[in-house]
């Protein structure tokens, strides 16, 4: 079982003053600082995207992939080695700094930005868009502009592939990260998006835990 307190008791913390996306950097520096875990730092590329890849390997020549909340780079990377001009951000300046250590040589385009105001340049810029559990640490007021935006950076043609912890809609939403409803991941839908597949697996690592993994594209 991962250890998430420290994140929950800092997302509270930052939710109280009204900076509901402030405890990410505090997050991570205190993993620099070795005093806390990021517990979605599992050091490997996430394993819902490296299957769809297998299964459904796509033309790269040309291409560019963006990164939702790219973490420690993992996935990133592993889109610029499949041969997309890959770019990728976390709201986290410590985050970006550490994907930068750790990959000196990279050829992925790092930035620091927020999800929920990104740089107006990415408008419609990006063939295969990769966002893992960034919805799912948000307030639930916060996810439909994010998905918004998140539609907005496709071209047409291009796919988005969201990966999320997923519940019935009289579950309990629980403690962050909160699983999303099958409702909230369609609602990408609403923005001129159309939903290709949409699954309901176990999760990898937590036996109790249930991902919903959804690909839309935009004609």
């Amino acid at each position: 079982m991962k250890d998430r307190r420290r994140a929950r008791e800092l997302a509270t913390e930052f939710h109280r003053r009204g900076d509901p996306t402030g405890w990410f950097e505090a997050l991570y520096r205190e993993a620099e600082e070795g005093k806390s875990p990021v517990p979605w730092a599992d050091h490997r590329v996430n394993p819902y995207l490296a299957s769809f890849w297998i299964a459904h390997p796509q033309q790269t020549t040309g291409k560019s992939a963006l990164v939702i909340g790219c973490g420690l780079g993992d996935d990133a990377e592993q889109l610029a080695a499949w041969g997309f001009r890959t770019t990728a951000f976390d709201i986290s300046e410590t985050a970006i700094r550490s994907i930068q250590e750790k990959f000196p040589n990279s050829e992925v385009a790092y930035h620091t930005a927020d999800l929920l105001n990104p740089p107006t340049s990415w408008r419609g810029q990006f063939d295969f868009i990769f966002e893992a559990n960034t919805l799912q640490v948000l307030p639930a007021s916060l996810r439909p502009p994010a998905i918004k935006n998140i539609a907005v950076f496709l071209r047409p043609g291009g796919l988005v592939i969201v990966v999320a912890r997923g519940r019935t809609p009289c579950e309990p939403e629980g403690e962050m990260p909160w699983p999303l409803t099958r409702s909230e991941i369609s609602s990408f839908t609403s923005h001129g998006l159309e939903e290709i597949s949409f699954e309901s697996v176990p999760d990898a690592d937590e036996a109790d835990v249930r991902r919903f993994r959804a690909i839309f594209r935009l004609p």
